[in-house]
Parts: structure tokens; C-alpha cells; sequence
């Protein structure tokens, strides 16, 4: 278990000589809450090595327990009791997610099949987050809801006889994708999920090593379509998680904008639909090298990341790619703002909904930092320059553990120190972010 709050709110990012080693950065988040929740859904005992120790995961293992699922620790390896598709208990408790929108959104489904009745709520930034994207398409297969205007807290009355939708969806998102494709394993008939591209597939990869009726392709251009059919009990399963490609992110970037760098970065997952930072970097000039691949047993792929500082150049990002490095703008922007030239980020309507409104977060703290910015409709536009980067400022990040990371990275190259003021969230996603990152060169300190 992480210890509460052991990352300091009030953090200073001072310039880094350069970065050298190798790490292995923090667990898969995305893959951690699924593994966690799809065992509880399985008949049997599930063992997860390699879990995330964060509090958004955390607060999963909370959940489960409070529905009545046994969950043991013992050392890196979690055991989950897995009670069944419809095993879920009523809760004598409100079910807290904390920051976490993955955890209070595929919960949602999850318990749909179960004839029991559940209060989720969250903190003030959750409970601020919308839930009609998944309330409006679970209501079609028969679960009922009590919120306020689709947010949280709200009450979720499970149903144990869903009804087979075919739902298009407005959104590429994983997190909708997912708590369909949940209340679906317990429809009598075959559930379709349309979106506009393929959001990240972690789950339909998961949920066929668990032996769910399911058909996917994950196309990587045009219109996605996902088919599930209820039904099938879910057998239990071991699971590795390997690193997550969002939290390297901060460690990748930071190798390439510092001068002197050379890291590397072990056991990462590449999945395509996440890997499109290293496309974006790698347009810019980056150094970057890809090792030692493989396809795990669920079909994820994994691999070795090599990094090198690199003089970068600014890039156009088309609306496409979006969904695949969505959770990675914020700290693709302190790239972009040390690169030679404009950079455009374009279609990031979606940063708003976020822990945080991280689009103009992006650009109230750049331009605080003295860079150019300029923001069309849902586009973002940055003129770098690295010796641009002044610093000497302070950024409240709103309580967004990527936009406190991206902030103190770019410290590590801004001719003053940059101060970030609500770092305890770096705890939901990365707590070690300060210790390994700080291990390989950075200069983040306590402010006291």
C-alpha cells in the first residue's frame, strides 16, 4: 500500500543537468482497474502481479470489497475472489471513487447485471465530470438511475434481466466502451457498440483472456464496431501488468528536451491505440527506439524504450489522433514548447472534461511560463523556443496529476524554477513519480 499523501502539494522544479539511467515506470492504470474489476467478475480465485499502487486504484480494490468481493495483498501480488457476473453484494456503504472517472464509469456497468442498488459518488472534481455519456446507453438496456442533471452522486439500480442494445456511440471512449461492453455480459443476446475510431482496446483484450463471447478487430482507421454476447461466465485469470505508456510519457519527454539525456525504460506497453506520444515525439525529432518487443498472454504488446536528448522541431496534430495520446497532451504541449517552431494540437475538446479543464490549463500555464499560445476553437496552438521557457512562476494544476507532472518536467529546463501547487494528486496515477524521476536527474524539491 502507498502511503497517504506521501507526495508533498507545494513541489519545485529546478533545471536538470541532464537525465541517465534506466527505470521501470509506474503499473498500466487503465489495465490495473480492469484486471481488478473483470476478476471480480469471474468465477474463482484471479492473481494481478505487477498491480498500480495508486490511490484511483486503490480505491477500486475499496469498491470491490465494499460490494463483497475478497481481495488479499501479498507482496507484489493481489488475489481476487471472483463471485460471478451477478455476484455483487448490496453494499451497507456509498461507493467513493475519489478523482477517478475510469473507476466510477466502468463500476456503472459492471454493476448494472446485479439486482442490487448502489450510491457511487466522488471528489469535488469527479462529482463536477459527466456521466450521461454511459447513464443514456445503460437506461437503454434497462438500468435505472437516480442523479442530478447526469452527475455525480448518483444511484445505480441494477437489473438481472439487461436487454441487447446496438448503441452509436457520439465519442471514442474506452471508458463508455467499457461499461457497455460489462452490462452486455449479462444481456440475453448480442450487444454492438459503434464509435467513431477505436478508443484503447485494453478491455476487449482482457475480456477475451477471460473468456468472454467477444468480437473486436480495433481498426485502425474509420468506424469501430464490438460485439458481445451475454451469457458466457468469465474463468479466472493471472495477470501481469506491464508499465504504463502514460506515466513514461513524462520520463520520455524529459529525456528528450533536456540536453545530455540518455535513459531507458523498461517493460512498457505499446498498445497502438496509446502509443501515439512516441508518434508525435518521433515526428518532432525525437530519439527514441523501440526494444525487445512482445504480445503478452491477454495480446498486449510490450517493449524497451530508448531515449536520447534531441533538438525538436514543432509538428501538426490532426484530430485523429486524439483519442490515441488524449491523457498525454498535457505534457506533449511542454514539448511542444521547447521545440523549434509552431506546433497545432488539434480536435482537444475532450481535455476539458478531464480531472481538470486541462485545455486552457495547458495554455494559462504556458503562457505564465512565457510561452506564446494561442487556442482556436478546440485546437491549440504553440509557438516554441526553448530559450523561451522563463519559469519563475507558480501553476496550480487544479488538482490534475498530469498537468503537476507535465509543469514540473518543463522545470527542468526553464532558466528559473517552476512551482506547482496541488502535487498530492500525483499520488492517484504515478506515487513515485518524485523519487524515480528525481533518481535519474531531475531536481524536484519539497517547498518548505
Amino acid at each position: 500500500m502507498i502511503k497517504k499523501n506521501s507526495i508533498k502539494n507545494n513541489l519545485i522544479s529546478f533545471k536538470s543537468k541532464g537525465l541517465k539511467g534506466v527505470i521501470e515506470p509506474a503499473a498500466d492504470k487503465s489495465i490495473s482497474h480492469r484486471a481488478l474489476l473483470f476478476s471480480s467478475l469471474a468465477l474463482g480465485k484471479s492473481k494481478i502481479s505487477n498491480l498500480l499502487n495508486s490511490e484511483d486504484v486503490l480505491n477500486m480494490v475499496k469498491a470491490l470489497k465494499v460490494l463483497g468481493i475478497k481481495i488479499t495483498k501479498n507482496k507484489n501480488i493481489y488475489t481476487v475472489i471472483g463471485s460471478g457476473l451477478t455476484g455483487f453484494k448490496i453494499p451497507n456503504k456509498h461507493i467513493d471513487c475519489g478523482n477517478s472517472g475510469t473507476l466510477a464509469r466502468i463500476l456503472i456497468g459492471a454493476i448494472g447485471g446485479s439486482e442490487i442498488f448502489v450510491t457511487l459518488t466522488g471528489d469535488s472534481s469527479l462529482r463536477k465530470r459527466p456521466m450521461n455519456r454511459v447513464i443514456k446507453p445503460l437506461k437503454k438496456m434497462g438500468i435505472n438511475f437516480n442523479s442530478s442533471n447526469g452527475l455525480l452522486p448518483l444511484i445505480v439500480h441494477g437489473n438481472s434481466e439487461i436487454m441487447p442494445i446496438k448503441y452509436n456511440s457520439p465519442i471514442s471512449s474506452a471508458q463508455v466502451k467499457t461499461s457497455i461492453l460489462l452490462a452486455g455480459l449479462n444481456a440475453r443476446g448480442t450487444s454492438e457498440i459503434i464509435e467513431p475510431h477505436t478508443s484503447r482496446d485494453h478491455s476487449e483484450n482482457l475480456l477475451k483472456y477471460f473468456g468472454a463471447n467477444i468480437k473486436y478487430k480495433s481498426k485502425i482507421s474509420g468506424k469501430n464496431k464490438v460485439l458481445i454476447t451475454g451469457g458466457n461466465n468469465l474463468k479466472c485469470c493471472n495477470i501481469d501488468v506491464p508499465g504504463d505508456i502514460s506515466s513514461a510519457a513524462f520520463i520520455i519527454v524529459a529525456a528528450s528536451i533536456i540536453p545530455g539525456s540518455n535513459i531507458n525504460i523498461k517493460n512498457v506497453g505499446i498498445n497502438y491505440f496509446r502509443k501515439g506520444i512516441l508518434e508525435a515525439l518521433e515526428m518532432m525529432g525525437a530519439k527514441i527506439k523501440v526494444k525487445n518487443k512482445f504480445i503478452n498472454n491477454f495480446n498486449e504488446p510490450i517493449a524497451d524504450i530508448s531515449v536520447k536528448y534531441s533538438k525538436l522541431k514543432g509538428i501538426t496534430l490532426g484530430s485523429r489522433y486524439s483519442s490515441r495520446l488524449i491523457d498525454e497532451y498535457p505534457i506533449l504541449a511542454m514539448a511542444a514548447a521547447t521545440a523549434s517552431g509552431k506546433s497545432i494540437f488539434k480536435g482537444l475538446s475532450e481535455l476539458r472534461h478531464k480531472e481538470s479543464d486541462r485545455f486552457n490549463g495547458i495554455i494559462d500555464g504556458l503562457v505564465s511560463c512565457g510561452i506564446k499560445v494561442e487556442a482556436k476553437n478546440d485546437d491549440i496552438i504553440i509557438y516554441g523556443k526553448l530559450d523561451q521557457v522563463n519559469g519563475g512562476v507558480t501553476i496550480d494544476c487544479k488538482y490534475d496529476h498530469r498537468v503537476a507532472m507535465s509543469f514540473l518536467i518543463l522545470g527542468g529546463v526553464s532558466k528559473k524554477p517552476i512551482k506547482v501547487v496541488g502535487c498530492k494528486s500525483i499520488s492517484t496515477s504515478y506515487p513515485k513519480f518524485n523519487s524515480e524521476v528525481n533518481s535519474l536527474g531531475m531536481n524536484i524539491k519539497n517547498d518548505i
